[in-house]
């Protein structure tokens, strides 16, 4: 699957350089020297191939990149819009971390201690990944139709497989039914 990483904004100076709207959360560690990307148009016309990064720093706190394709700053005109993406099927595993793609769907068990190992009926399914600036969360869909945000932590998600298809869930009392009907009627009375 391909995913994308950023988007290239207008030319930055005469040497080729453009600035980068980032999709990532790790643009330091993305976009290091030497890095290549799949670029993707903005229209059927427009270049595409590949870019290898030649030179990333911040101005402000916008990126900005260099590539070894691009020398002119007409060069940099030219992938203006354009999508810098990664096709994460045959990209190296990553030390840590998933995907959204790669969680989304997957079947949802809850245990009573992150040391439990049998696991029961699914409760839900994970129907996406949010990331925030403090920390991700999983929005969950139970059975019954309510989504729960889960922090995606290591102290509540302590076991994610990817081959088999599930996350297991370690919650504190109450995380899954915060926003139940139960609990609403509750608060009411």
């Amino acid at each position: 699957m391909k995913v994308q990483v950023a988007r290239i904004g207008k030319p930055h100076g005469i040497k080729g350089e453009v600035t980068v709207q980032l999709y990532t959360d790790s643009p330091e560690a993305r976009m290091a020297k030497g890095a290549e990307f799949v670029l993707e148009p903005p229209h059927p016309l427009a270049p595409h191939g590949t870019v290898t990064i030649s030179s990333a720093r911040w101005n402000k706190s916008i990126m900005v990149l260099g590539f070894r394709e691009v020398r002119t700053r007409n060069d940099a005109e030219a992938l203006r819009e354009h999508r810098l993406v990664l096709d994460t099927d045959t990209e190296e595993d990553s030390t840590e971390g998933y995907y959204e793609h790669e969680l989304e769907g997957l079947d949802v068990y809850v245990v009573s201690s992150p040391d439990e190992t049998e696991l029961t009926e699914p409760v839900g399914t994970v129907a996406e990944l949010q990331t925030m600036p403090t920390q991700d969360l999983l929005t969950v869909t139970l059975h019954d139709g309510t989504e729960a945000l889960i922090p995606f932590v290591e102290e509540i998600v302590p076991d994610v497989d990817l081959e088999q298809g599930f996350v297991v869930l370690c919650p504190p009392p109450g995380l899954l039914t915060v926003n139940s009907d139960d609990e609403d009627d509750e608060a009411a009375q």
